[in-house]
């Protein structure tokens, strides 16, 4: 295992310290865990795609739409305003 260097601030490493004391671990170990949890996050919330959020949604609406309403200037007009 390689050795890495944190500078953290007083109040985080009291946090550090009191959490590790609790679970009876090492602090190297808690922050290992924190560190492992947060990157599985990240890479989990990377993987999830617009249309994965809104899959339920696709193809609900019913109604008779012009097939050009995103493109044609006429809908587009004061658009963002």
């Amino acid at each position: 295992m390689s050795t890495f260097s944190l500078k953290l601030p007083e109040s985080l490493l009291l946090r550090l310290e009191q959490e590790s004391r609790a679970r009876r671990l090492t602090k190297s170990a808690v922050v290992r865990a924190a560190l492992e949890r947060e990157l599985e996050l990240a890479k989990s919330a990377c993987a999830t795609s617009c249309y994965d959020l809104a899959r339920d949604l696709a193809g609900s609406v019913r109604k008779k739409l012009p097939k050009d309403l995103a493109t044609h200037s006429k809908y587009m007009e004061g658009f963002g305003r």
